[in-house]
């Protein structure tokens, strides 16, 4: 039987939508996290150079792919994992729908998802047929076993960083009760120098080295602009990584070569991402000075793509005062019932139309 999922929550947008297009400048859409900045010309060059692949990529990735994304992680993100122990995956989403449906988890598992999240979250549980639960304190959990915990730092919607501290009781409460961790990380490039500093689960300060029980989700969507390209991947626990390459392969779960190149060069290659972080940035200053001048509150949104802002009203009216601005903008409501009275702004527009959006809320 096939599993009731929600509706897709941006479907509900469209009344929305048509509001703010038909401002005399058009709509600025910040709704949706994707991204508008051109795509490296090292890894369009790479793509390109790799179009000529009649045969079959493999679901493991080629061994330039693995030992670039090895690389990555430890430069950029000072975590260190074997290279065979890296996974390429059609982007990070789809890797997080079927998460845990490949581990093998059921209607008599549990699925614990942050209290605002990711709708994919939730949706990967129910494909499953898994239960969710909210939580955000595991203490509240009590003596549940569930089979995987979801953490998300530098988190969507939120923008909130967990600090070290509270990563290593998360890693400590899983492997006591044998869960599986999922870290989604696809924000991780996304620091703007304030504290806490994102950090990834398969640091050695959160997790001691141990890789046990522990998988970290990443993405090139953002970093890299590649949200077009479908480039992802998941390392960890080479235990629970052979487990998904085994099922992928039966499933047929294969990156494309010439995007397996372009994912090669896109890790190789660091100035880029600094390039892209300091675009996000200069978005990121000029759009929470308009939104406080207007008269909205910032809430955590330390780092990652979006502003966590709210007006202290409902999330609906928050996104109809918007559109009638021309500014598109997603209720919180969309990332759980916590945020009823919060909108998610996204970074992900022009500096040109970022500063239409400063003019029109002055």
């Amino acid at each position: 039987m096939t599993p009731a999922l929600p509706t897709f929550p941006w479907d509900s947008l469209a009344e929305a939508k048509s509001l703010a297009a038909g401002h005399p400048d058009g709509v600025v859409d910040l709704s949706v996290g994707t991204p508008v900045d051109p795509v490296p010309p090292v890894v369009q060059e790479a793509l390109t150079t790799a179009a000529a692949a009649p045969g079959y990529p493999t679901t493991h990735g080629t061994p330039e792919l693995r030992a670039a994304a090895a690389a990555a992680l430890e430069r950029r993100h000072g975590v260190t994992v074997p290279a065979e122990d890296v996974l390429p995956t059609i982007g990070s989403k789809e890797l997080v729908a079927w998460l845990p449906t490949l581990l093998g988890l059921g209607s008599a598992d549990t699925v614990v998802i942050p209290e605002l999240s990711y709708p994919t979250y939730e949706v990967g549980a129910k494909l499953a047929g898994a239960s969710v639960v909210r939580a955000d304190g595991l203490l509240a959990l009590g003596p549940a076993r569930p089979g995987l915990v979801w953490v998300n730092s530098p988190g969507n919607p939120t923008g909130r960083v967990l600090p070290v501290e509270h990563l290593r009781k998360v890693v400590a409460w899983t492997r006591e009760r044998g869960s599986v961790l999922a870290s989604d990380e696809c924000y991780l490039t996304l620091g703007y120098g304030t504290e806490p500093e994102p950090l990834s689960v398969l640091h050695p300060s959160v997790c001691d080295g141990d890789l046990t029980g522990l998988l970290a989700v990443h993405s090139l969507s953002k970093s890299s602009s590649l949200a077009g390209y479908r480039a992802g991947f998941v390392t960890g626990d080479p235990e629970l990584v052979a487990r998904l390459l085994a099922t992928r392969k039966h499933a047929g779960m294969m990156v494309p070569r010439p995007v397996q190149a372009a994912m090669t060069a896109a890790l190789s290659d660091d100035t880029h991402v600094a390039e892209q972080r300091s675009r996000f940035a200069a978005r990121r200053a000029v759009l929470r000075e308009a939104l406080e001048g207007a008269g909205f509150r910032i809430d955590h949104s330390e780092a990652g793509l979006y502003l966590w802002a709210t007006r202290d009203e409902p999330a609906w009216e928050t996104v109809s005062w918007l559109a009638t601005r021309g500014v598109l903008v997603a209720p919180g409501t969309f990332y759980g019932p916590a945020g009823e009275r919060h909108v998610r702004v996204a970074l992900t527009a022009t500096d040109e139309r970022v500063a239409q959006v400063s003019r029109r809320l002055a």
